[in-house]
C-alpha cells in the first residue's frame, strides 16, 4: 500500500521531471512554439539521415534526438547548468524522440515534403540561436562567448549527427548555418543593449528566420562563397598527381 507520504514524494519527483518556468506573455509563448517547431524539424533531419544510412529505428531516434537536443546540452555544460535543460525538462526529449521515430518510420511519405521541413528547420535555427545568446548574456559572457553559444545551440546538434553518421559535418563544408547563428549572437547583443531581453530574443529569432528563408528560396546555401587560402596549393598538387599517373600524356 502506498502511504500518503510516499505518494507525495512521487508527485514531487514528477514535478521535478517536468519542471520549467511557464511561458509568460506573448513573446515567450511565441518563442516556446518556435522552439518546439525547431525540435521537430531538427529531429526529422536526423531521422532522415539514419534512414539513408540504413540504420535501424534506434539509430533514427539517436540521430534525430542528437540534432534536436545536443546543441542545447553542450551549451548548458559550457555555462555550468546541470542537469542540462534538454534532459531535465521532459517534454523536450519526449518531443524529439517521438518526432524522430515518426520521421524514420514514415520516411517514404514525409521525404517528399523535405523542402517544407527546411523552413521549419529555419525557424528552429533562429529560435535556438536566440535562446543560446540569451543564456550566454544571462551568464555574463563576452561578445565572442555570446556568438559561440548561439552557434553551438543552433548548429551543435547537426555536428553531432554527422559525426555519428561518420561524415564530415556539413556546417564545415558547404553551409552558412553556423555562421548565421553566430551572427545572431551579435544581433541579440545590439537589441538587448537598446530594448531589453524580451525584444532582443524575438528580434534575433525573426531576423535569422527571415534571413534563412531568403537563403533557402534564393538557393544561396547551394551557391555559397568561401575563402580557400590553400586552393592554389591543392590545385597544383592535384595537377602533379595527374601528371604522375599519366607520364606519357604529353
Amino acid at each position: 500500500m502506498f502511504t500518503r507520504t510516499a505518494i507525495g514524494k512521487w508527485i514531487v519527483r514528477i514535478k521535478y521531471l517536468i519542471r520549467a518556468p511557464p511561458p509568460v506573455g506573448f513573446v515567450n509563448l511565441l518563442i516556446n512554439i518556435f522552439n518546439y517547431i525547431g525540435i521537430v524539424a531538427f529531429a526529422a533531419s536526423g531521422a532522415f539521415k539514419a534512414y539513408e544510412k540504413n540504420l535501424d529505428a534506434l539509430g533514427g531516434i539517436v540521430l534525430g534526438s542528437s540534432v534536436a537536443l545536443a546543441g542545447g546540452i553542450i551549451r548548458d555544460i559550457f555555462v555550468g547548468i546541470f542537469p542540462p535543460m534538454n534532459i531535465a525538462y521532459l517534454p523536450y526529449p519526449t518531443t524529439a524522440i517521438i518526432a524522430s521515430l515518426i520521421a524514420y518510420v514514415f520516411y517514404p511519405c514525409i521525404y517528399r515534403y523535405r523542402n517544407a521541413l527546411m523552413y521549419a528547420d529555419a525557424i528552429g535555427l533562429g529560435t535556438f540561436a536566440a535562446i543560446g545568446a540569451e543564456i550566454a548574456v544571462e551568464h555574463h559572457l563576452n561578445v565572442l562567448g555570446v556568438m559561440l553559444l548561439a552557434a553551438v545551440t543552433a548548429a551543435g546538434g547537426g555536428v553531432v549527427r554527422d559525426v555519428l553518421a561518420n561524415e564530415v559535418p556539413i556546417v564545415f563544408r558547404q553551409d552558412i548555418y553556423a555562421t548565421l547563428a553566430a551572427l545572431g549572437g551579435l544581433i541579440y547583443i545590439m537589441f538587448y543593449s537598446l530594448l531589453g531581453s524580451e525584444v532582443a530574443i524575438l528580434a534575433t529569432a525573426i531576423i535569422i528566420i527571415l534571413t534563412r528563408f531568403i537563403i533557402i528560396t534564393r538557393g544561396f546555401d547551394k551557391a555559397y562563397l568561401t575563402i580557400r587560402l590553400t586552393h592554389g596549393i591543392h590545385s597544383k598538387a592535384r595537377d602533379r598527381e595527374q601528371e604522375g599517373a599519366n607520364p606519357h600524356s604529353h
